[in-house]
């Protein structure tokens, strides 16, 4: 398998990721959305994004190490925050940035604001693609 990630002379510098993720690879997993929740599914760290950002890239990992793939292998993200402020959102860049998930935002990634996530209490959700071995 394999990946390449490109950041083009003509687009701006990132904070760690790249604009273009190419995969030479046949087969890809899906992830479902990653979130906040304990194995119990009870979401955990009520009001604190640092803690629904750790139990997300736990999950996360988990979820990987399901199909085989570590967040090297990941090829696209989108994280999920809801807040309209930009700090907000640069501390949750920042926390999967110094997680064990940290490879995995050095590909094509997207972080988005938004007004609501799926159960209550959430602030922190993530979409991941990942590329697998033949």
């Amino acid at each position: 398998m394999s990946i390449s990630r490109i950041n083009p002379d003509s687009l701006h510098d990132t904070p760690g990721y790249h604009h273009i993720t190419v995969v030479e690879a046949g087969r890809t997993a899906h992830l479902a959305g990653q979130c906040p929740l304990d194995a119990d599914g009870v979401v955990v760290g009520l009001g604190d994004f640092d803690a629904q950002v750790d139990q997300v890239a736990a999950n996360t990992l988990a979820a990987l190490a399901a199909v085989g793939v570590g967040p090297e292998q990941v090829v696209r993200t989108v994280i999920y925050v809801v807040s309209a402020e930009q700090p907000v959102l640069s501390r949750v860049w920042a926390r999967f940035q110094a997680s064990p998930l940290a490879p995995a935002f050095t590909t094509a990634s997207t972080l988005l604001g938004v007004a609501q996530l799926g159960f209550t209490g959430q602030l922190i959700e993530l979409d991941v693609t990942a590329a697998l071995e033949e």
